[in-house]
């Protein structure tokens, strides 16, 4: 008697495990910030296996990982519940989705910043010329949006894509300072899809993630050219 009840809750078990699955697929699909967490993620558990961590900065980088992941599938599930239900642009509708993404973006920013902490005192980098040259192209992206003709907002559009010249600079700082084949190969990889996310999102153009690309890359080749003697670890 107690074998069917047990069978109908593990069929149920695998029917909510399937649907959780479909779940991740579609929104990996559809949306292209969900695919640069995901490689991102991959990127940073790659990294350590790399390093030498202690357990409790493992499991702290792991549970962030699982949250950003979870916070953009939910912010996923909130677009399209606005979307069904409001056939109409309306400023609730659009208010919705950006505490959404407000949410996904503090802790996405919190990971960053824990990420940050965790990895850069095992890879004996200088955290000093790394915020210097980041901040720098940070700048030169910010005169090119304003040199360039108008096109969207300083922080949608413009004629520079700032994630992608900012994602192709620090891919190259890591190329400069670590000189290993994986880490470099994961982080022009994360860079790419960067670079391809602001495009599929429609808020650049390839031409223009291209310039922030090549803007990036050369800034960076040149600081390092520059100070080449503080660059080698």
């Amino acid at each position: 008697m107690s074998e069917r009840p047990l069978s109908e809750r593990f069929q149920r078990f695998l029917h909510s495990f399937g649907h959780a699955v479909e779940g991740i697929v579609y929104a990996a699909r559809t949306q292209p910030n969900l695919r640069v967490h995901l490689l991102v993620a991959v990127a940073v558990l790659a990294a350590t296996l790399f390093v030498h961590l202690q357990r409790g900065e493992t499991i702290a980088i792991v549970v962030l990982i699982a949250v950003v992941i979870a916070m953009e599938l939910m912010n996923t599930a909130i677009e399209s519940v606005v979307d069904l239900l409001t056939a109409t642009h309306h400023p609730l509708a659009k208010s919705a989705k950006d505490a959404a993404a407000a949410a996904v973006f503090i802790v996405a920013l919190a990971a960053v910043v824990v990420g940050a902490l965790v990895f850069l005192p095992t890879l004996r980098l200088p955290v000093d010329i790394i915020v210097a040259v980041l901040a720098i192209v940070a700048i030169l992206t910010i005169f090119g949006k304003a040199l360039a003709p108008a096109n969207g907002s300083p922080l949608h559009g413009g004629a520079i894509s700032g994630h992608a010249s900012l994602a192709f600079a620090a891919a190259t700082l890591l190329a400069l300072l670590v000189r290993q084949p994986i880490p470099i190969v994961l982080a022009y990889l994360v860079a790419v899809l960067v670079a391809q996310s602001r495009v599929e999102g429609g808020i650049h153009t390839w031409p223009e993630v291209m310039r922030g690309a090549l803007l990036g890359t050369a800034v960076t080749l040149l600081i390092g050219g520059a100070i080449h003697g503080h660059l080698v670890l």
